[in-house]
């Protein structure tokens, strides 16, 4: 552990655990939507497993580097006229990753335009907990090859690397809760978290296909969104509570009148 103390090491470190951070939002929002229709006592312990896994799946990772390093290795090659490219294990995942990303987030989105307008009524379909483990489990496998990859690019030490993912892990077991319970309580918020979701699951097939996209501008793209959203939500909040002031103020007016 002597190693950590070091300052290349100890530089290493907060940036590498800032960067997981960041690439963890990509699991909360996913946790989100998957424990959304779980009941109520269950979503916790969900999410809590789903981060635990999450932890514990990128640090068997990174114990086997040997396997990482074949998982970029083209078990086939598709060619077509003016594209060629090797496909590995790791694009593999990522492209069944991104198609059901989509798939999950269309079948969401389309519920909840086409379904029943009652939300208690879509409130009581609540998923099968074994049902979001097995989905939970699927995506931690697809962005733990991302964070390990990540990982082992930005530092040398596997102490430092296991450190930076056990405190990232962490930030998202601090704060999983209120994202989750911010998206379930803002319908608005939460079709904007599917939108990301078909977002992340494009670019999951676009990475998966050899053609990279900087996870920068997609983080950029999503905050400036949120953003956005953040404004309306608070705009229709002083709306609501001007009309509630002034329907008041009429109420008392009439009564003073009579």
């Amino acid at each position: 552990m002597t190693e950590l103390f070091t300052t290349e090491n100890a530089a290493a470190l907060i940036t590498l655990t800032l960067l997981e951070i960041v690439l963890g939002i990509d699991n909360i929002v996913v946790l989100a939507i998957v424990t959304g229709k779980l009941k109520e006592e269950q979503q916790r312990f969900a999410r809590n497993l789903g981060l635990g896994l999450a932890m514990i799946m990128r640090i068997l990772l990174l114990l086997s580097l040997n396997w990482m390093m074949s998982a970029t290795e083209p078990l086939f090659t598709v060619s077509l006229p003016g594209w060629e490219h090797g496909i590995s294990m790791r694009d593999v995942i990522l492209l069944v990753g991104g198609v059901f990303l989509i798939a999950k987030a269309t079948f969401e989105i389309h519920d909840k335009v086409e379904g029943s307008g009652d939300h208690q009524a879509t409130a009581r379909r609540v998923a099968s907990f074994s049902l979001a483990i097995v989905q939970i489990v699927a995506m931690d496998i697809v962005f733990s090859l991302d964070s390990v990859i990540t990982a082992v690019g930005m530092a040398q030490s596997i102490p430092v690397m296991v450190t930076a993912i056990v405190i990232a892990v962490g930030v998202m077991f601090i704060f999983a809760g209120a994202i989750s319970r911010f998206v379930e309580k803002h319908p608005t918020i939460k079709m904007l978290a599917l939108s990301f979701l078909i977002l992340i699951g494009f670019v999951l097939i676009m990475d998966g296909l050899g053609n990279h996209v900087p996870k920068g501008y997609i983080y950029t793209a999503m905050a400036f969104s949120l953003g956005v959203e953040m404004i309306n939500i608070r705009l229709i909040h002083k709306i609501r509570m001007s009309d509630e002031r002034r329907i008041r103020e009429e109420v008392k007016g009439k009564g003073g009148s009579e």
